[in-house]
């Protein structure tokens, strides 16, 4: 496992699909984009930039949840890349002792980063899908390149990732951006929907 550090959260300009970019820690320093939903993509934003949302979110009940129960998030490892998915485990450790449970990509990242817990990355993932940056990378480049992350949390708008969620004949391809099948399709619809009775937060 090598570990990556999450450098970008993007917008792509012809599909409005979210994309988080991982990059390894080490050299050579390979990029692995994951498309994600626009709400996974938010919450990861709000937590990384430090702000909280008014309301809690799934993310942060689940980190609520790990902390009152006395656990603690060792890593989140990304394991594998099947049809165009990629396959996620948390490592989790408490009182009961150690477990590791499988998750999406984005949920397992948005518990990292309100946990600051370590993210890793298998090394045959990195073989087959991760890219080579563009331009040599030095010290002077990375920390150029975190100082403009922070800046770009500071000032982004979480809504700018659920603006435009991508319908589902844009979706990822194995062409295209592999996915952690968090992006919306047909199949996450259901007949039910929302009536008077129902309540809200």
């Amino acid at each position: 496992m090598l570990l990556v550090d999450l450098v970008a959260i993007q917008v792509e300009a012809d599909t409005g699909a979210s994309v988080l970019v991982l990059r390894e820690h080490d050299t050579p320093h390979r990029l692995l984009s994951i498309a994600v939903g626009g709400e996974a993509a938010a919450s990861i934003a709000i937590a990384a930039s430090g702000r909280f949302a008014p309301r809690p979110m799934a993310h942060d009940l689940m980190a609520a949840l790990v902390e009152s129960f006395e656990g603690h998030l060792d890593a989140v490892e990304v394991t594998d890349l099947r049809d165009g998915t990629f396959i996620a485990n948390l490592t989790l450790s408490g009182p009961i002792g150690e477990r590791r449970i499988d998750t999406r990509p984005s949920d397992a990242i948005a518990l990292a980063v309100r946990l600051h817990a370590p993210v890793f990355v298998s090394e045959h993932v990195l073989d087959e899908v991760g890219a080579l940056p563009p331009v040599e990378i030095d010290a002077e480049a990375i920390d150029t390149e975190v100082d403009e992350f922070r800046q770009f949390l500071d000032d982004v708008d979480p809504a700018d990732f659920l603006a435009d969620e991508p319908s589902q004949d844009d979706e990822p391809s194995q062409d295209d951006v592999p996915t952690d099948d968090d992006v919306p399709t047909d199949d996450d619809q259901t007949d039910d929907e929302p009536t008077d009775d129902d309540q809200t937060d």
